[in-house]
C-alpha cells in the first residue's frame, strides 16, 4: 500500500485549525468518518489518545503520526493536516508539528501499517517534505503524496 492510497482527497485538511494537539485529532477525525461514516468519531479519538499517552508520536522535524486501531475498518485509512502556525506537540526535537499524519487501522493490518510508517519516515526526511509544508489544497498534497514511492 502506497501513501497516496492511504490518504484520499477527503482526508487531507488544509490548513488545519486546531491550536492543540487534541483539537487537531478531533479535526483529523472528523475528516476521516465523514469519508467513512461506518467508522465512529468516538472511538477513533480514544483509541488516537491511548496511543499518545503510551508514548508521544511526534517524529520531529515538524511531524507526527498519531494512530490507533479500529473495529470498523479491514485495512487502513488515514488523514492529513497541515498547521501553517504549528501544533505544540512534545515532539523530540521540541519543535512544533506542522504536518499529522493520522493513521487508523485494523488489528489485522498491523503489517501494513509498518509499511506506511516507513514510508512517512522516508517522505519526512526527503526533500519532497518541505513542498507539503506549503501546499494550496488537497488536490496539491496527494499530488506529493504520490510522486513519492
Amino acid at each position: 500500500m502506497l501513501l497516496h492510497e492511504v490518504f484520499n482527497l477527503k482526508t487531507i485538511k488544509i490548513p488545519l485549525n486546531g491550536a492543540t494537539k487534541e483539537a487537531a485529532f478531533m479535526e483529523l477525525i472528523e475528516a476521516i468518518t465523514d469519508a467513512y461514516p461506518e467508522l465512529d468519531r468516538n472511538e477513533l479519538f480514544a483509541a488516537i489518545i491511548e496511543r499518545e499517552r503510551k508514548m508521544g508520536t511526534g517524529i520531529g522535524g515538524g511531524a507526527a503520526v498519531p494512530h490507533g486501531y479500529s473495529k470498523g475498518i479491514d485495512n487502513i485509512t488515514g488523514a492529513i493536516g497541515i498547521s501553517q502556525g504549528g501544533i505544540a506537540y512534545n515532539a523530540p526535537d521540541n519543535k512544533p508539528v506542522h504536518v499529522i499524519f493520522m493513521l487508523v487501522m485494523s488489528k489485522a493490518a498491523q503489517e501494513g501499517h509498518l509499511q506506511i510508517l516507513s514510508q512517512i519516515f522516508r517522505l519526512v526526511t526527503s526533500e519532497v517534505y518541505p513542498l507539503l509544508w506549503n501546499v494550496r489544497d488537497s488536490a496539491e498534497a496527494r499530488n506529493i503524496l504520490s510522486r513519492f514511492v
